[in-house]
């Protein structure tokens, strides 16, 4: 029996693993796919986007099955070294943090308006989003 979990805890750790690459990558791509070459950009968007297979791929576009996979490789390094470079994800990510924050702002705030609170203490809140807001625009 504890083979057998070992055996499902590490396929599962697997598994996140390579929806966690999935995420990072289509993020990436996202950002960035204008920067890649045509070639480069089909294959991403047909692997990551489409699910498609190495063999699917290479079918499709004539191209060995290891061709295709070097071209993703090489294209994974890339978006990950523009990232590096730019930060686009990492901001983007920053930005959606900030934007969370200010939604919880001001739905506090509404509540307090809906429960006849004393409007003073809204002031507070109504500040603390103004410093959010300025910390998004930087």
């Amino acid at each position: 029996m504890c083979k057998v979990k070992n055996l499902y805890s590490k396929v599962l750790e697997v598994i996140v693993m390579n929806i966690e690459k999935m995420v990072e990558i289509g993020l990436l791509f996202e950002q960035y796919k204008e920067l890649l070459t045509e070639k480069q950009r089909e294959m991403v968007s047909l692997y990551y986007e489409e699910d498609y297979s190495l063999g699917e791929i290479s079918e499709n576009l004539g191209v060995s099955r290891q061709g295709v996979y070097d071209t993703l490789k090489r294209s994974e390094k890339i978006l990950r070294e523009y990232e590096n470079k730019l930060h686009l994800v990492a901001k983007l990510k920053e930005q959606e943090k900030f934007l969370k924050s200010i939604r919880e702002k001001v739905v506090d705030i509404k509540e307090d308006l809906l429960h006849n609170r004393d409007c003073a203490n809204l002031i507070p809140k109504l500040e603390n989003i103004e410093e959010i807001c300025r910390e998004l625009l930087k």
